[in-house]
Order: structure tokens, then sequence, then C-alpha cells
């Protein structure tokens, strides 16, 4: 099978989707020697050098640069789809929302949350604006749709319209680096990014879906009330509409007790996890909410909220709050700080929760929907009824 990857979600620094995009490209050159895999982007989007230098690459799983001008341009329309009629690509599959507007071979799209969609407040106009017009489009052209889980698939079938049956849910899982780091090795770590010795860590882009006010107001609370004096360690880039947190940051002088780090590197991160008192994430919506896995793959006890795709990834192995409750987020986060005990409970739940999730699985499951993306392509969309269990061919 020869199968083609969006590497667009690769370029550096990489989000979540890159990160899944990595590790899922990774996983399916492992899991079938015998397929070719092709990370396919438009010229320089992508530096495989950087990629090859960090990471053991695998024999069957190539870089693929376009390199005219014009078809980088028009690169979902033209460049791409004329690239996977030339190279004869069995299937496609966009990482990032998009695929080829058309395409002969199979295609399979992710779609990874629908927060434009349901919470356009928390997102740019612009970018509302372009996702209510373009989901839709790229819903109806994929072959089949990935979701990591089962409420974005219902998110899906609902406001885009598409069949249940079209929709199959790979679970994510967290990066192999994200093990308990012993302590020795997170002290440099702490002492160069001037991190305190108690702290909480919180991990995700500054954008009003992750909620961060909330969290912020939450240790302002804790420092105004208690004698606990934590320091609030924040690891990711600055997005978007972060005008209300950086106001009540200044106003509240709370500010003495945070520490913006910026994006960090895998290992910082790892020993950031492995070190914390807790990883809370404050989050009001998730796709799937991949740090939180990470987190309690390195042993650190997990606060976070009360919604539908978080509850469906972490379960009972995380205490859980509403998402806008500020007291409950420090009543919480105090009664945690001031227990040892209970952290070495979550912590040892969290790492047996985790170990659950394997990208070797994740694979598998994908692997299983290109081949049903590839029967649909030649058999028709229509399938019997009952739930997709990627075992159906045509007869």
């Amino acid at each position: 099978m020869l199968i083609g990857i969006d590497a667009l979600p690769l370029v550096p620094p990489k989000t979540g989707i890159g990160h899944y995009t990595f590790e899922l490209a990774h996983s399916l050159a492992a899991l079938g020697p015998a397929d070719e895999i092709e990370l396919i982007s438009p010229s320089s989007l992508a530096d495989s050098q950087t990629l090859e230098i960090d990471h053991d690459w695998p024999v069957n799983l190539s870089m693929v640069h376009m390199t005219a001008k014009t078809l980088r341009r028009r690169w979902w329309t033209i460049g791409l789809p004329l690239y996977a009629l030339r190279s004869s690509l069995d299937v496609f599959h966009g990482t990032n929302y998009d695929v080829p507007l058309w395409a002969r071979c199979a295609t399979v799209n992710s779609i990874h949350d629908l927060s434009v969609l349901l919470y356009p407040e928390t997102h740019e106009a612009e970018r509302v604006h372009r996702a209510r017009r373009r989901l839709p489009l790229m819903a109806r052209a994929a072959t089949m749709i990935i979701t990591a889980t089962e409420s974005v698939k219902r998110e899906v079938c609902e406001h885009l319209h598409v069949r249940p049956e079209k929709v199959a849910v790979t679970p994510f899982a967290p990066r192999r680096i994200f093990r308990p780091m012993p302590r020795e090795r997170t002290l440099e770590v702490k002492r160069r990014l001037n991190v305190e010795d108690e702290f909480l860590l919180y991990v995700g882009t500054i954008e009003p879906r992750k909620n961060l006010i909330t969290l912020v107001r939450a240790l302002d609370e804790i420092l105004r009330t208690t004698s606990l004096r934590p320091q609030l360690v924040i690891v990711g880039r600055e997005g978007w509409l972060t005008g209300e947190l950086f106001s009540f940051i200044k106003e509240s002088g709370v500010g003495s007790q945070l520490r913006f780090t910026g994006y960090v590197s895998e290992e910082d991160l790892c020993a950031l996890y492995s070190s914390c008192q807790m990883c809370v994430y404050p989050s009001l919506y998730e796709g799937f909410g991949l740090p939180l896995l990470e987190a309690m793959a390195c042993g650190a006890p997990v606060i976070t909220t009360r919604t539908a795709s978080i509850m469906e990834t972490v379960g009972n192995a995380a205490r859980h709050v509403p998402p806008t409750d500020v007291q409950a987020f420090a009543r919480t986060i105090a009664d945690m700080l001031k227990d040892g005990d209970q952290r070495r409970h979550w912590s040892s739940i969290g790492i047996r929760h985790a170990a659950q999730f394997r990208w070797e699985r994740t694979a598998y499951y994908t692997l299983e929907v290109y081949k049903e993306a590839m029967r649909r392509k030649v058999c028709g969309p229509t399938a019997p009824s009952g739930r997709w269990n990627g075992s159906r061919r045509c007869t």
C-alpha cells in the first residue's frame, strides 16, 4: 500500500497535531514494513533534516516536497491532487482537517475537534469564518473521517451532517519519551527554566478555549486565602484573544507566582511533568486532551475539567472540576498540595491508565480505516447496517 500523509503539521514548533502526525507515521511504518509511507508537503514547509537528526527514520517512510510555486499556492485543489494522481497513492490521510478536493485515491480526514463551530467566541473571527465554509466541504470530500473520541464523532455527525458509518474513532497515545524522569535529571531543567521546587503545571496554547483565566484566578484565591505559595508554570506559546488573561494578571498582582516558559523541548517537558506537584488542565472543550495522558505517563497527578471528551480520555484517573468554577479549582488544588498521600495515589492511578494507550494500537486502527476507505472508494459508500468495525470488504 502507498500511503500519503499531510506533512504540513510538522512545521516547527510542532503542536499537538504535529506530534500526532509524526507518531502516527512512524508507527504505521513499523506496523507495515511492506507499505510505503510518504509525508507530503509543499517545498520547505517541513524540515526533514531536523526530523532525521532527532529520530531514527524508518526506511519505508519518506519526505516528499513539491517545488512549483503555483502548486503550493493551490495545494489542496491542484498541487496535492496532481501528485496523488502521478504517484498512484492508494490513500491520502489529511491529519489536520484537510484533504484534496479531488482525488482518485481514497482519502481520510482527521477532525480533531469542532471548537471553531461550537465555541466560536474562543477563536478569531477570520478563523471561524474559514472553518464554517471549509469544514463541511472537507467532511463531504473525505472517503472516511477519523476522530479521537466518540464525543467528537457524535459532534461531527450532528453538525457536519455525516453518516456515523463514515466516522471511525482512533484514540491517541502519549509520546514514547514521556515516562517518569529521575529527580536528579529534573533539577537541572528546573534551575535552567527558573522553576521552583513546588509548582503547578499547565501545558497548552494560551487561548480562551484552554480557560487559563480560571486557573490563574484559582491561584490568586489560594494566595489570598491560604499560606500556600505554589508557582504556576505555564508551558506553551501565546495564541490569540489573551487580553482578559493578561489584564487580570496585571491587576491582581498574581504575576510574581507565574512562570511563562514558552515552547520547550520534549525532554524539558518530560522533566516538568515528572517533577510538578500536579498538572492542572482547565480546558472548556477538547477533542481528546493528549497533554493529560502525557502528564499521567510521567507520574503527574492531574486535575482537569468535567467535559465529555476529557472524561472519555482520562476516565476516573484524574480529579474533575466544573470548568468555570474558580472556587472548586482552588479547593481541589489546595487539598492536593497539602496531601502527599493523595498526590501519590493519583500519580499511581494515572501511570496505569496512560499505559493502556499505545501508538501501535492507534496505527493498527488507522490502517484498518485506510483499508475501509479504499474499499469504499472502489465499491461505493453504502455500508451494511450496524457499527463499522473495519472488517467489511466488497462482495
